[in-house]
């Protein structure tokens, strides 16, 4: 699956400001050469960022994932067209007619979601269905391999680095481990988080294979980035964008979440 923006900032500004002087330290890379040497120091910084000893044997063991830089290559790409052609390469009405029908069959879930995030049915069932056809398709990339590249890429580290380190501290904690599997930019679970969000807004345990928890969790995603109650998906698009930052993207899931909460 293609990067998704899901948030630009998850940690203090202190906090920031730490991982950020310390990506400076690595040199970053543009081919498989140097990354052994940049792992080397990466755990430096990773143990004085607080990893401790299973995410930095995680480190050890991670791989220069040139899937992930292929894919990461052609995320324009896959964002490019109109709103209405994006939909139909990613199969709008089939997210709309399941997401109706899980609407219905879940209905419980989604009524105990709304009365805690405030969040509608339909964005969420939109979000799940766009990302990983309702968790058929969570992914096989190596997650610690496919973050830990694309920290050490050039392209974009500043923003991938700090992930890096959420990922290492995840497989200390245990919701992620050395060979945890999901897409190629390291997003995890049925509505696909990147590590750093995990940490900050996963909830019960942050067990994102887990459709119930994946689910509530992208309610407060939603919630923390501005998301009000009672005016739709279309009232929302400020939130949306905060999980995406591809204006088609963001159109496609408002129109499909209107769909599905208007049945």
């Amino acid at each position: 699956m293609a990067l998704r923006a899901k948030g630009k900032v998850f940690a203090a500004a202190a906090a920031l400001w730490l991982l950020a002087g310390a990506a400076q330290a690595a040199q970053c890379g543009k081919t498989a050469a140097g990354f052994e040497e940049w792992k080397a120091e990466f755990a430096q910084e990773a143990q004085a960022a607080g990893v401790k000893s299973r995410g930095l044997a995680a480190l050890n063991g991670a791989t220069y994932a040139a899937a992930t830089i292929r894919a990461d290559r052609a995320v324009k790409k896959a964002f490019s067209g109109s709103v209405e052609d994006f939909m139909r390469r990613r199969g709008a009405a089939t997210i709309i007619s399941r997401g109706k029908s899980l609407k219905k069959a879940n209905a419980a879930l989604f009524n105990r979601i709304e009365s805690t995030y405030g969040v509608s049915p339909g964005v969420l069932l939109a979000i799940w269905g766009m990302e990983t056809g309702f968790g058929a398709a969570m992914g096989k990339q190596n997650t610690v391999s496919a973050i830990v590249t694309l920290a050490y890429d050039c392209r974009r580290p500043e923003f991938f680095y700090p992930h890096a380190i959420a990922a290492l501290k995840l497989v200390d904690r245990g919701a992620l481990s050395a060979s945890s599997v999901g897409a190629m930019h390291g997003e995890i679970g049925h509505t696909q988080f990147l590590p750093g969000n995990v940490l900050k807004y996963g909830v019960g345990g942050a067990n994102l294979r887990d459709k119930e928890t994946a689910l509530a969790s992208t309610a407060n995603f939603l919630k923390g980035h501005g998301w009000q109650a009672g005016v739709g998906a279309e009232g929302n698009m400020g939130a949306i964008a905060g999980w995406n930052s591809a204006s088609v993207y963001q159109q496609a899931i408002a129109r499909i979440a209107s769909a599905i909460d208007n049945d």
